[in-house]
């Protein structure tokens, strides 16, 4: 049985530009709009599941109340934790840690901030949920996640080593398709960003 999944990360956050993280800001006005465009008109899901922070969540939940759809909430699909970054921009952290932000930049896998998320863990936590939430019927799942969450799926599904899941780009909104099946799973369709990325 083939079954089809989309992943779209969520539209641009209140604060502007950091290492975001779990910290929980909402959607800005455009991230809203950016979210509406990404889905379209044609909005072929049977189920909704979301990570519970507000920038997803609250998108997924509205969306969800307009197609009829519960939303299941999974904490695992929540941001990678960034430590003592959390919710500074890389302009504060090239200011006050330049060489651990080059390490960072370097090798973001192995060079993590102070108490930080280890990668392991978070890639860990994010495939088992994914592949719990496929373990189901033949249905067409929406995943409304973050960055990190998205790339992590990707990169498993690519067969790419997931340290180097940080070469991976996806812009606010961006939407990626997957079809899974028992021999395979493929990337047949990655929208473009909505304007204004």
């Amino acid at each position: 049985m083939e079954r089809t999944v989309d992943l779209l990360r969520h539209g641009e956050p209140e604060g502007g530009r950091k290492y975001r993280g779990q910290t929980d800001d909402p959607l800005t006005a455009r991230g809203w709009s950016q979210m509406w465009t990404a889905v379209g008109e044609a909005r072929p899901w049977d189920r909704i599941v979301t990570s519970p922070l507000l920038r997803c969540g609250e998108f997924a939940d509205t969306l969800g109340a307009a197609m009829g759809l519960a939303v299941e909430r999974d904490e695992r699909l929540v941001e990678v934790g960034y430590g003592a970054w959390a919710g500074k921009s890389p302009e504060q952290l090239k200011a006050e840690d330049p060489e651990g932000f080059a390490a960072f930049r370097a090798d973001p896998w192995r060079s993590r901030p102070a108490d930080a998320e280890p990668m392991e863990r978070f890639t860990e936590r994010v495939l088992t949920a994914y592949s719990e939430h496929l373990a189901g019927g033949g249905e067409h799942l929406l995943f409304v996640a973050h960055a990190g969450v998205i790339r992590t799926v990707m990169a498993h599904t690519l067969g790419m080593p997931l340290e180097n899941l940080y070469r991976l780009h996806l812009p606010y909104a961006g939407r990626v398709r997957l079809h899974t099946s028992h021999e395979r799973t493929r990337i047949s369709h990655m929208a473009p960003a909505p304007p204004g990325n």
